[in-house]
């Protein structure tokens, strides 16, 4: 991860969002989102019945333990 207060301008200019591309965002968080058989709703039910592909791996503590 890069600290942002490390970066150089140059850097920062790489890394920021065109005007074009702020725009495309902006357009698709106002479209509505759209369901179909490829990608159905999924209701409370078939949430809780949801079963991760990759379960989140135990992780040690601050002392290794």
């Amino acid at each position: 991860m890069v600290n942002a207060n490390d970066m150089t301008s140059r850097l920062e200019k790489e890394l920021a969002f065109t005007e074009k591309e702020l725009a495309e965002l902006e357009r698709a968080r106002k479209m509505p989102i759209t369901f179909d058989e490829d990608c159905p709703e999924v209701t409370p039910e078939k949430a809780l019945k949801f079963r991760r592909v990759n379960p989140p791996r135990k992780r040690l503590d601050a002392h290794g333990a």
